[in-house]
């Protein structure tokens, strides 16, 4: 029997790069908070909670491009009930936190397996990279606590949720 943390399920494959892409699941909200245990690890207020999944080939462009997509993505109130409006232009925060779940591949049996996503040592700075990109586009950006189990508080806007992946072409 295979444990969480075997090696084969997060092994970074060698060769040619896969489809599986770093995604980000993007929810608006009035406010979020992570806490690990009894300490608040990343609050915020009016914005947007990013779940971040990492794949085993991604690299820091993929981090970097997904969080340029993520707060410049168009899904924020312009005041007459129209999503014209990105994070960047409503001045709102930036929850991250990692999701390797999201990776998850249900097609066969009951158990998902989590073979396309990244090891932890490889998904950390990633995610890291992700949350950084955002601050230096002038983002105030809050996070949970790699590896540790967190407790999720969220009040969804809408509700409005959008899946992003960094292998997705961009268009014009």
């Amino acid at each position: 029997m295979k444990t969480f943390a075997s090696t084969k399920r997060f092994s970074n494959k060698a060769g040619g790069r896969n489809n599986v892409a770093l995604k980000a699941l993007i929810q608006r909200v009035s406010r979020a908070r992570v806490r690990v245990g009894e300490e608040t690890a990343g609050e915020i207020g009016a914005g947007l909670f990013a779940l971040v999944g990492v794949g085993r080939e991604d690299d820091e462009s993929d981090a970097c491009l997904l969080a340029e997509r993520s707060v410049h993505l168009r899904i924020c109130d312009d005041g007459e009930g129209l999503m014209n409006l990105s994070l960047l232009d409503t001045g709102g925060s930036l929850l991250v936190v990692s999701q390797f779940t999201l990776l998850a591949d249900s097609r066969r049996g009951r158990r998902p397996s989590f073979v396309a996503a990244a090891r932890p040592e490889v998904a950390e700075p990633l995610v890291e990279a992700f949350a950084s990109r955002a601050r230096e586009l002038g983002v105030r950006t809050a996070g949970g606590r790699f590896g540790a189990h967190m407790m999720i508080e969220m009040v969804a806007d809408g509700p409005v949720t959008v899946m992003l992946d960094s292998k997705e072409k961009r268009r014009g």
